[in-house]
């Protein structure tokens, strides 16, 4: 079946899953607030435009009106990720949407079980972790918990498909494959840098030309977030660095905010 697509949510991973899914058909996103909706409505707008003509940007509606998502067929939740924020609304989604609705969420490190139990809909819920920027990035990390039905697992995968992605079914462990290996990573670099005196520029010099990386660690920090890597790095278990919580303390969060470890 052709999926109805709903997503709520109006940051990055949300207007570029939107883009993505307007390749193939009519798509609702749902923000909370008419300045969250003028953003998301820019941004889907800009992402389309850089798509080359693939994608027309008013296959997606913009709307505040959360009811909005009841007529989508699968509905994917892409706020923050923060367990007390996700939590309300996936109830809040489950009581919404019709028996025959899935819900999806974005998490990359949260305990899907959790999450699929303040859906309410447990046979059918997904874990779809896609990758900034989405148009773009192949690989979808799919997490089910126990009780997802055979058809919440085919039409999960069936979708990932249809938008040209790769899906890897994972285990529901905190940070799935992906980020359990790459903050780990990327966090060393900052403890490197603080032991060395390197600069962010010697060290992401050195792992794109040396390993092939696309781009270095601290400029992946930037990118990321780094409240955002903070908050995934509590989850993990792993050790954030000093300087990264002092960089988000000021503000400096990465690109975002126009500082980070380098300057924007």
């Amino acid at each position: 079946m052709s999926e109805y697509v709903g997503i709520a949510g109006s940051g990055a991973i949300a207007c570029g899953l939107a883009a993505t899914a307007a390749r193939h058909g009519e798509v609702v996103l749902w923000a909370r607030s008419e300045a969250s909706r003028d953003r998301a409505r820019a941004s889907v707008d800009t992402i389309c435009g850089r798509l080359s003509g693939e994608v027309n940007a008013a296959h997606v509606t913009v709307t505040t009106d959360v009811h909005d998502l009841a007529a989508a067929s699968y509905v994917i939740e892409a706020v923050a990720e923060d367990l007390s924020i996700k939590r309300p609304l996936l109830d809040e989604l489950g009581s919404l949407c019709p028996a025959e609705t899935i819900i999806a969420s974005t998490t990359s490190s949260l305990s899907v079980a959790a999450l699929a139990t303040a859906s309410r809909r447990e046979d059918r819920f997904a874990a779809l972790h896609v990758f900034n920027p989405v148009p773009r990035m192949k690989l979808v990390e799919l997490c089910f918990p126990d009780a997802a039905s055979a058809e919440t697992r085919t039409r999960t995968l069936t979708l990932c498909e249809s938008w040209g992605k790769t899906a890897v079914e994972i285990p529901d462990v905190p940070g799935f494959v992906v980020n359990r290996l790459l903050f780990p990573y990327l966090f060393s670099a900052v403890a490197l840098m603080e032991e060395t005196g390197l600069k962010a520029e010697a060290v992401d010099t050195a792992m794109t030309l040396g390993t092939g990386h696309p781009m270095g660690p601290l400029a992946l920090l930037d990118f990321v977030g780094l409240d955002v890597a903070i908050a995934i790095g509590e989850t993990i278990g792993a050790d954030v660095p000093a300087p990264v919580r002092a960089l988000a303390a000021e503000g400096a969060l990465g690109r975002k905010a126009g500082r980070g470890f380098y300057a924007y």
